[in-house]
């Protein structure tokens, strides 16, 4: 790797570690995934929080890499069997709270992707607010990424129940 190309990359690396906001909403450790290697599909996940002094609802989300983005999350049928469901009315962000959005849980999801999700991409994400407004997040692809790896520990803070 040439030095201008190493340069390059901690640039991208340090650019990834700064946290998005917008008007008291941040977005902390965005990662995206691909379903599988030729996968039509993919989702994102990440750790929001909520200091704008009143309740707040993440009711969209869009991206130039896929031609269907929803706000999805897991819920057990009356089988017991646990189903990805669209969840149109979005989730619920309490003031001074924060929404975890995490493997087996609640996430943004890419459908009809364009191209595959590769190790180190950037994927450009707005996620839209109820009342905040619009944030836009680049969210790096982690292919290798393990569930609960990277995710910061948040202490006693409450989370999103989403509906």
């Amino acid at each position: 790797m040439s030095f201008k190309s190493t340069v390059m990359a901690a640039a991208a690396v340090c650019a990834m570690a700064l946290p998005a906001w917008a008007e008291g909403i941040t977005v902390n450790d965005p990662y995206a995934r691909a379903s599988a290697m030729m996968s039509t599909s993919g989702a994102a996940f990440m750790m929001i929080k909520n200091e704008t002094g009143q309740d707040d609802r993440l009711i969209g989300a869009a991206s130039p890499v896929a031609e269907v983005v929803q706000l999805h999350t897991h819920k057990e049928d009356e089988n017991g069997v646990m189903r990805m469901i669209h969840v149109e009315e979005g989730f619920a962000l309490p003031k001074d709270g924060m929404i975890a959005m995490q493997r087996g849980g609640h996430h943004v999801m890419f459908m009809g992707i364009g191209e595959p999700f590769e190790q180190g991409d950037m994927i450009p994400l707005t996620l839209t607010f109820e009342k905040a407004g619009d944030v836009q997040v680049e969210v790096p692809v982690d292919l290798e990424r393990k569930p609960g790896q990277g995710m910061m520990n948040h202490g006693n803070m409450q989370g999103g129940s989403g509906n």
